[in-house]
């Protein structure tokens, strides 16, 4: 009897959830347990199930695929997670990679391919798209010492500070003394050195991220 690989999948996308359901259901070793649109309703299955592999997607909308990551270590998951995209930056595949995922998988792959990347993750296999590879390589020289380039400004301090109390561009520009523009410059260094896309999930990474933010007056 093949032995099976219990999967979770994580999608903010209904139907390509439903549909990937169906196709992975195809095969003999491959069983999907759950799926969910959130962090929450994964987590709720990690609690009540056990799972061999979570497939996961980067952007859900309000959150990303690294900070469920997080959390779900933080429950205690210590299986495999695989992220399987439409794309993401050189940047934020970087991150996941170095926050342990087992690979990165695209989307626009065949199901075939899906099925076996997941037998070769499951069998201790890193998996990267080879459309990912020279990207990574150009990031990984980019980048050089990561913690230096995540380093803050004072002034990207101030406005990380600032976006995390709710304010404006322009409630910002007032309270620093610069211009809009200036703010607006600053969220886009922000926004690079942090790998996410939206003001919420700017505000998520300096919680977890920069605590010292919080530390300093403004």
């Amino acid at each position: 009897m093949i032995p099976e690989i219990r999967l979770l999948l994580l999608d903010d996308h209904t139907l390509f959830r439903v549909s990937l359901s169906q196709l992975l259901a195809t095969e003999p070793d491959l069983k999907m347990i759950a799926h969910g649109a959130s962090s929450e309703e994964a987590l709720a299955a990690l609690r009540l199930h056990e799972i061999d592999l979570v497939l996961l997607d980067y952007d859900l909308g309000e959150e990303n695929g690294l900070q469920f990551i997080r959390k779900a270590r933080e429950a205690g998951y210590t299986g495999r997670i695989f992220i399987v995209t439409a794309g993401m930056s050189d940047a934020e595949s970087v991150r996941a990679l170095g926050l342990g995922v087992c690979g990165i998988f695209l989307k626009h792959s065949s199901p075939a391919l899906l099925a076996d990347a997941i037998r070769k993750v499951m069998a201790g296999e890193t998996w990267i798209d080879q459309r990912c590879v020279q990207a990574l390589v150009r990031a990984v020289d980019r980048t050089g010492d990561r913690e230096q380039r995540r380093r803050l400004s004072e002034r990207e301090r101030a406005v990380l500070k600032g976006v995390s109390e709710g304010l404006s561009n322009k409630e910002i520009a007032q309270r620093l003394g610069i211009s809009e523009a200036s703010v607006k410059s600053a969220l886009q260094q922000l926004f690079m050195k942090t790998a996410v896309r939206t003001r919420s999930q700017l505000v998520r990474v300096a919680l977890e991220e920069f605590p010292s933010v919080w530390k300093q007056p403004v």
